[in-house]
């Protein structure tokens, strides 16, 4: 590897630091010469009420950097002085803000979005693509006979319906109650044995009044 010396005047070293100091970009600095971080927070609230919007994007699309609102529709970002921040959700206009110049370190914002309603034309939906179509479908449509008839009237019957419904199996939701029936019945004998009223004596003394007073008697 080679090393040129390159010899250069005095005047040319302090032209040279001149356009170094005049000419390169000043960006990020504030006027003080120093860079301005901002943490930038705030709630982006919903339209219609105080609650917050959760999953809204706050993000500067210049610098490529964002965040998102959590459940509470809170969010935190650090900014630059003059950063411009969008923010943005689904079903809501997006909402733009230019970070201010201030002496501050951190803003706190009150964000309230604003519905994006956008109405659709409307669409007929027909089951043919043209009226005379439809109009031949349903001339050489056929209508139920006695015979249909009959055969309804027969799958209705009440004996072939009771029929069917003992000897159904049981559902999801069946074979769910079964289960925590037995579940709970297996806790309540792990605590003590099952509770059995024939050996209730105050069931019975009950029982014997029901009976002297007439209760059982078929009116």
């Amino acid at each position: 590897m080679r090393f040129y010396n390159i010899n250069i005047p005095k005047w040319g070293v302090s032209w040279i630091i001149l356009i170094f100091i005049f000419v390169l970009p000043d960006d990020g600095m504030s006027q003080g010469g120093r860079l301005q971080i901002i943490q930038l927070s705030g709630v982006v609230l919903q339209p219609d009420s105080a609650g917050g919007v959760p999953g809204v994007h706050v993000y500067v699309p210049k610098a490529g950097r964002g965040t998102t609102t959590n459940q509470f529709g809170y969010f935190s970002l650090p900014t630059l002085a003059g950063d411009s921040i969008v923010i943005s959700a689904v079903g809501f206009r997006k909402q733009h803000y230019i970070v201010p110049d201030l002496d501050e370190d951190a803003i706190t914002l009150l964000i309230p979005l604003e519905e994006d309603t956008i109405l659709l034309p409307e669409i007929e939906i027909f089951p043919y693509p043209t009226e005379e179509l439809l109009k031949e479908a349903i001339l050489a449509m056929r209508l139920p006979n006695q015979a249909d008839y009959d055969a309804i009237n027969q799958n209705l019957n009440e004996n072939t319906m009771a029929e069917m419904f003992r000897s159904m199996p049981m559902d999801g939701s069946m074979n769910y109650k079964y289960y925590m029936n037995q579940k709970l019945t297996y806790m309540h004998d792990g605590y003590g044995p099952r509770y059995n009223p024939l050996l209730n004596p105050f069931a019975w003394a009950e029982f014997f009044k029901s009976l002297k007073r007439g209760d059982l008697k078929q009116k």
